[in-house]
């Protein structure tokens, strides 16, 4: 695409999405950062368009084989709805009335399958409700989220309030299998959602329900059951407290970390509590997790095996969802605004926090930088080691190691998430590029002729294997932030806005109660 001769194909004049303040324009003023936005649209439509053919209104997209699956019978929207902020977004207007049409004709909760209370909660709730205030409250999607809520409730019926994992939607009770934990990520990355439902209905249950973990999480750090705030990735819903004692930013552990201070800003920074609880874990990720690689002091978070009860036995092994914090860490100085919009005096803490967000998030992007396809893995292992001086020029061990059974990637969101942070808060246009390489990679390796993005099984060799799979965090998350990278600032502006762990942005709010 010629960026000199680009003109920007949307006016602002008919969007699909308001907000407030309105933005001056869909397209960034720079022609090359407009084509390349653009670029970005045209992979979600060629995504949506391998879905769409193949198993449109399906919850999941098998892009090789050309066929789809359900959660439950008749599906749960889960592809269109978390997809559907983002085809706002992009002013997509072919793809927004095909999606609205399935959610008013086709979609219905009423089905009898237990379904995972944290998976439903971020993409379909927060996808619904992400819409309700982008499409300027069409009620259609509040009424469809409340139904919703009102369903996922049962899974709170537990008797210390910890919801267990999945709930029936049919009956709205709670699936009960006596042996089975939750994870600690998975009942704290809920409550964004809850809330701003119960500010929109006025009924406060909903606010209740996932607020009562809060407390719950709350008094187990007042009790020393945690390390300094970093707390075990299962707890028991039966008895209410932390099982086991391994600690990590990765799966099982990671949103809970990004909800403090998430849900801190969400309601207008009046919860000053979760910005107490999130600056006491960042303190204690700086004292127990952070760690630099060898020979090229590559900046990363380990793993803690025994948790506290041997908090200097880490693990160099670093999930890439572990990628969020890098933005997490810079949202976290700043509370949203740029650094030269920013009115707040920023403390030495501040910028210490900015460094240690862009460190880690050029770490992350090393990950996809290293590999011959340009992608990075699940997971990687970090060299700890100093290199033996006196060795031969053949022993020489990189930083980033990839076992192999960890070599897949899955088109996940965490770093061009970082990239975009950072971008919006610095103004740093570095990120922008490590971001276009990163897209390039995708577009080489993973973009299926007919339609459609297909996961990788091995991001070690060229041509990499591909895997059936396209998720539907890549149209929710990962293909939003890129756009949104490439795009002007002054869309969803992060002071006005938060986004959920599913990039559905919704709205600051100052508590009714």
């Amino acid at each position: 695409m010629d960026s000199e001769n680009y003109q920007n194909p949307v006016s602002t004049e008919k969007l699909l999405f308001k907000q407030s303040p309105p933005p001056a324009s869909l397209y960034d003023a720079d022609p090359k950062w407009a084509a390349r936005q653009e670029q970005v649209r045209q992979a979600f439509k060629h995504a949506w368009k391998g879905y769409a053919t193949d198993c449109f209104g399906m919850d999941e997209y098998q892009p090789l084989s050309h066929k789809g699956h359900d959660w439950s019978p008749g599906g749960i929207g889960l592809m269109i709805i978390d997809s559907l902020d983002t085809i706002m977004l992009m002013n997509l207007e072919e793809e927004y009335t095909q999606a609205r049409d399935w959610i008013e004709n086709r979609l219905s909760f009423d089905k009898n399958q237990d379904v995972n209370l944290f998976e439903t909660t971020i993409r379909v709730l927060g996808g619904l409700l992400s819409a309700y205030h982008l499409s300027d409250n069409d009620q259609l999607y509040l009424d469809k989220a409340t139904d919703l809520g009102n369903r996922l409730l049962g899974a709170f019926d537990s008797d210390s309030g910890i919801p267990y994992a999945g709930v029936v939607l049919s009956t709205g009770r709670a699936h009960k299998v006596q042996y089975i934990q939750s994870s600690t990520a998975e009942v704290t990355t809920i409550q964004m959602e809850f809330k701003y439902l119960s500010h929109l209905t006025g009924d406060k249950k909903y606010w209740n329900k996932v607020e009562t973990v809060m407390e719950r999480i709350r008094q187990m750090i007042d009790d020393n059951r945690t390390l300094d705030g970093l707390v075990p990735i299962m707890i028991d819903p039966h008895s209410g407290g932390f099982s086991g004692s391994e600690i990590r930013l990765g799966s099982r552990g990671d949103s809970y970390y990004e909800y403090l201070l998430k849900q801190y800003l969400q309601t207008d920074k009046t919860e000053e509590v979760y910005r107490n609880m999130y600056d006491q874990t960042v303190n204690a990720m700086k004292k127990y997790l952070v760690r630099h690689s060898q020979p090229s002091e590559f900046l990363f978070l380990g793993e803690l095996p025994q948790g506290r009860n041997s908090p200097d036995q880490i693990s160099p092994k670093m999930d890439h969802l572990v990628c969020f914090m890098g933005g997490s860490f810079a949202l976290g100085a700043t509370e949203g605004p740029s650094l030269k919009e920013n009115r707040r005096q920023l403390s030495s803490q501040d910028l210490e926090d900015i460094r240690l967000g862009e460190e880690l998030t050029r770490t992350c992007y090393e990950m996809y930088n290293s590999t011959a396809t340009g992608l990075a893995s699940e997971i990687v292992y970090f060299n700890m080691q100093p290199e033996d001086k006196d060795a031969s020029q053949g022993s020489h061990i990189p930083d980033i190691m990839i076992k192999p059974r960890d070599t897949h990637c899955l088109l996940r969101p965490e770093t061009v998430e970082s990239l975009f942070l950072l971008w919006r808060i610095t103004g740093d246009e570095m990120y922008r590029e490590w971001g276009w390489k990163i897209f390039e990679a995708f577009e080489k390796h993973t973009k299926l002729p007919n339609g459609g993005y297909a996961a990788l099984r091995d991001v070690t060799v060229v041509p990499p294997p591909q895997d059936d799979r396209m998720d539907t965090f890549f149209l929710a998350e990962t293909l939003k932030y890129l756009y949104l990278l490439f795009g002007p600032t002054d869309i969803i502006p992060l002071d006005k806005y938060v986004f959920n762990t599913e990039a559905h942005p919704l709205p600051v709010f100052k508590p009714r109660w």
